[in-house]
Order: structure tokens, then sequence, then C-alpha cells
């Protein structure tokens, strides 16, 4: 394996792993950052409340969603679809999408392949510790700008 470098192994059990306030709204706990795919994708659970939305939106990568509890409602390149509990959706790259949480709440794993959407998220995001817990959508905006990790097309799209 001469000129490659070999990823270390990486084992986070329920509740382990870096914990940070989304700044759309939502806890999240990083599962696999990008350094430790070596750029492959990022991985992290988020915990949402009923009414969370996001706007429409795309991201120059694949982004998937597997509900672990809950039910969101999203919005797939203008087709709207209830994912509960056990449900998968896979965004592609480019593809315009949004979501709202419809249950009490919601945990969902989110998959971005590759990993280049995490310096958004970082943006947007900040330790849980220190946070306020306050929407700043504001920061999400300059964080994408920033980045280059999403690109905003309008308000959620949902009635």
């Amino acid at each position: 394996m001469t000129g490659q470098t070999q990823l270390a192994p990486v084992v986070r059990h329920s509740g382990e792993g870096d914990k940070r306030w989304f700044f759309g709204g939502g806890e999240v706990t990083w599962k696999v950052s990008a350094a430790d795919s070596g750029g492959a994708f990022l991985l992290f659970e988020d915990a949402m409340q009923q009414g969370k939305v996001t706007p429409l939106h795309t991201h120059p990568t694949d982004e998937s969603f597997y509900v672990l509890e809950g039910e969101i409602l999203v919005h797939l390149d203008g087709t709207e679809v209830a994912i509960k509990e056990g449900g998968f959706v896979l965004a592609p790259a480019g593809v315009p999408h949004a979501f709202k949480v419809v249950s009490p709440s919601c945990r969902m794993l989110c998959f971005y392949s590759s990993g280049s959407c995490e310096a958004f998220y970082l943006g947007a995001s900040e330790p849980l510790a220190e946070s306020s817990r306050q929407v700043d959508f504001d920061r999400i905006m300059k964080s994408a700008k920033d980045s280059a990790g999403m690109t905003f097309l309008g308000p959620p799209p949902f009635a």
C-alpha cells in the first residue's frame, strides 16, 4: 500500500460524537467527519422538534436521510412524500429539496457523499455546550455563501 494513507477505524456508540447546535434548529451528533472518512463522506445524527423546516435548496453532493424516529415531510424535486421511522430518502447532488418535521420530535441519520459539505455545517453550527440554542438563519446563509456547501433556491415549499 505504498503512497496510500490508511484511515483509522471509527467506533462511536449511541450518544457519542461531537455534539453541535445547528442554527436551522436541531442538535447534531457527528458520527463520522470528513477527515475520519478521508473526505469520502460525512455522517451525523440530527435530533429535531416539530415544525423544524428547511428552505428549498441543493447541495453539490448527494444527501441522504434515514429516519430513526418520528416523521418528516420531504419536498423532492417538486414532489412531496411523508417519510416515517425506518424510511430513507436520497436527494442526488443538484436536486432541489426541503423537509419539515411533522411529528412531535424526529431523529435521523444524515449522510453526505462526499464530505465536502462539512464546512457548511461547521460554519452553521456551534458546540452544543456553548450554544444558546437559538435559530439563526443569517448565520446559515453566511455559511452557505462562505463554504459553497449549499445553494438556497427559495423559502420552504410547504403549505
